[in-house]
């Protein structure tokens, strides 16, 4: 399948497309043993592919959802214009609903839904709305290639040439329906000539690190080695790791960080061993609403999912489990944020308001773009990483 869903592609490889027929999602869950893209022509259909982890990625899923919006607004457009209305926002409530924790989900179908509640006074029919509704996920869409983008470049800040860096899960193309965020950066890293290589958790219980990150390295021609969740103190402890950087689900307004589950140990061990612990969002994933992770709703996952390695059950019979599928790494262990408007430093939450305000920089308010602040033991000091 090309790249390129009403625009442009670069070569990447495309998670999520909007088509005609409906929308268009290379199937995660088969990945790296098979490239299958499924079509989708209903927003139902949608949901079920974003609570399966057909696709996935804070990003992404987002797309995914306004794409379902436009495509379910197009397919109801024959209706009269209550009853799309209503039709409409039922599926725009299953799709925020699917799953709680990215908060990019519930901001892309408000938006599509917001930009028809603007319209709704000047009395347009539903083929008009319908028309809204897609110009609204594909505008989506093109910010979300953009934010990538910066945050890409913004990156290249934290990372010296010939770094050995960790990440956790996938924050890639695939999961952001663009050029990725956390794994993103390094991939443009090893393209701008910096010899990094890199360290890949295998993220149980799903195993989105070793079959999703090393497909896409593995795609790009970046020098990785994939190890267990439980091996990343011992490469930390023998000097092997100079910095860590993942994505996040949803970012509070305190600078707390809900990423996969796993990533508050790694941020623990990080600390412990002194080295910078980073993460890449767009400012999609920030919600200031909430003052603290404490807020954040943590999604509970089946617990088959832990019982089982790829479909195949590994504990006795009367096993139970627990599958919280995200953590919550409160920002003090956090060295710095990269997003699209910038690196922010600590305080991480006066430079989360900066950023929100889009005003200026100033000296102490935690953003920056210069070279000298990047910390080597994530305490807020120090010279160039």
């Amino acid at each position: 399948m090309q790249a390129g869903t009403e625009g442009g592609g670069l070569g990447r490889t495309e998670s999520v497309r909007l088509t005609e027929e409906g929308v268009v999602i290379l199937d995660q869950r088969l990945l790296p043993g098979e490239e299958k893209y499924l079509r989708l022509t209903s927003a139902a259909e949608v949901v079920d592919a974003i609570r399966s982890l057909a696709v996935r990625g804070a990003p992404a899923i987002g797309v995914a959802a306004a794409f379902a919006l436009a495509h379910e607004a197009r397919r109801l457009s024959g209706l009269g214009r209550d009853e799309f209305l209503t039709r409409l926002q039922a599926a725009a409530s299953a799709l925020r609903s699917a799953r709680p924790t990215a908060v990019n989900l519930a901001w892309a179908v408000d938006r599509v839904m917001g930009r028809i509640g603007l319209a709704a006074g000047s009395d347009p029919g539903p083929r008009e709305m319908a028309d809204l509704a897609r110009e609204e996920a594909l505008a989506i869409y093109r910010e979300n290639l953009e934010m990538d983008m910066r945050i890409l470049s913004h990156a290249l800040e934290l990372i010296p040439d010939g770094a050995r860096i960790m990440t956790h899960c996938n924050a890639g193309p695939l999961a952001t329906a663009g050029y990725g965020t956390a794994l993103g950066a390094i991939i443009h890293a090893h393209r701008q000539g910096r010899g990094v290589s890199v360290w890949v958790d295998e993220t149980r219980p799903l195993l989105q690190g070793a079959r999703l990150t090393a497909w896409e390295l593995e795609k790009a021609g970046v020098p990785y080695r994939v190890i267990t969740d439980n091996m990343a103190g011992y490469l930390m402890s023998r000097g092997e790791v100079d910095l860590v950087v993942v994505g996040a689900d949803r970012i509070a307004a305190n600078g707390d960080v809900a990423n996969k589950i796993g990533t508050y140990s790694l941020a623990v061990l990080a600390r412990h061993h002194g080295v910078p612990f980073y993460v890449a969002a767009p400012r999609s994933t920030l919600d200031l609403t909430l003052p603290s992770g404490e807020h954040i709703v943590i999604e509970e996952r089946d617990e088959e999912e832990v019982l089982a390695v790829l479909g195949r059950r590994v504990t006795p019979a009367g096993a139970r489990a627990r599958n919280p599928a995200f953590d919550v790494t409160p920002a003090r262990l956090v060295s710095a944020i990269v997003t699209d408007g910038g690196v922010l430093y600590p305080p991480l939450d006066r430079a989360l308001a900066r950023l929100a305000g889009a005003g200026p920089a100033s000296p102490g308010d935690g953003m920056g773009g210069g070279a000298g602040r990047g910390e080597r033991n994530g305490t807020g000091g120090g010279g160039r990483v």
